[in-house]
């Protein structure tokens, strides 16, 4: 069940005519405009071009997991590692991907290690992830072709609907605020634990400025199948942490490590000096 949700979780674009429901805004913009607009929103290309590395400390709220609370740490580097650490109760989940292998260990009750390398569908999923980067920036350059098909009401919001087809052939949609051309809704392909594909809605809320960057501090995460959404929380985010290459290794030991404990840029609100 763990691994199911782990998995959900990792989950972090000319103008054809319209076809979304809505009225269109004043005016009218295509994929490229918007992808600008999007970019700079979220602090522009040269603030994002200074993270080198990046580790998000919060929890996940479910009613899918084997506590209802789960802390987090998801660190990841440039060009495209990932650790993302999970504990439950007396589990504990790792997920690492090195930019081209992954793995996963699962420390279960028994004390016993579950180290198991990704699957092929695992795999595919983590290579055409966008590490530290979002889906638009630099889009041309990783050969993803953008269009822009509708408008479309979110929760009272009107948002652009993009459409991303990947140099692999999948396509992946997003939705972008028309008044602060930031996102606020991504269609993830994922796969279930039985491997089975989904498509995953993940909406984006509580955005804060932090350093020069503009992120959401609260990730809905819907199960792609009618249940209760999922709520990662962010409680903390570090911008260029010095995170060894050494923690996206395939794992030797299965020995417990520390959070992250370098110095963090304070979250409005947290009570901390910035």
């Amino acid at each position: 069940m763990l691994r199911g949700r782990v998995l959900m979780l990792m989950a972090c674009l000319a103008i054809p005519a319209f076809s979304g429901a809505g009225t269109l805004p004043a005016a009218v913009l295509d994929a490229a405009e918007i992808a600008d607009k999007n970019i700079a929103a979220r602090g522009g290309q040269d603030a994002w071009k200074k993270i080198q590395s990046i580790a998000w400390v919060g929890h996940i709220d479910s009613t899918h997991a084997p506590q209802p609370s789960m802390p987090f740490v998801l660190e990841m580097k440039r060009p495209n590692k990932t650790r993302f650490e999970i504990n439950a109760q007396t589990q504990k989940s790792v997920r690492i991907f090195d930019g081209t292998q992954g793995w996963k260990l699962l420390m279960t009750s028994n004390g016993k290690p579950n180290l198991q390398p990704y699957t092929d569908e695992e795999l595919e999923f983590a290579r055409h992830g966008f590490g530290i980067d979002s889906l638009l920036m630099n889009y041309q350059s990783q050969g993803i072709s953008l269009s822009l098909e509708g408008v479309d009401d979110i929760e009272g919001r009107q948002a652009y609907r993009l459409a991303a087809m990947l140099p692999s052939g999948g396509l992946q949609h997003v939705w972008i605020d028309t008044q602060s051309f930031l996102d606020i809704k991504y269609d993830r392909k994922s796969i279930t634990a039985y491997g089975q594909p989904i498509t995953v809605p993940m909406f984006y809320r509580n955005y804060q400025t932090i350093g020069d960057l503009r992120l959401p501090l609260l990730i809905e995460t819907g199960t792609g199948t009618g249940q209760k959404s999922d709520n990662m929380v962010i409680d903390k985010v570090l911008l260029n942490p010095p995170l060894e290459d050494a923690l996206f290794l395939k794992p030797n030991l299965p020995q417990p490590r520390n959070a992250v404990t370098v110095n963090a840029t304070s979250l409005p609100g947290s009570g901390e000096t910035r």
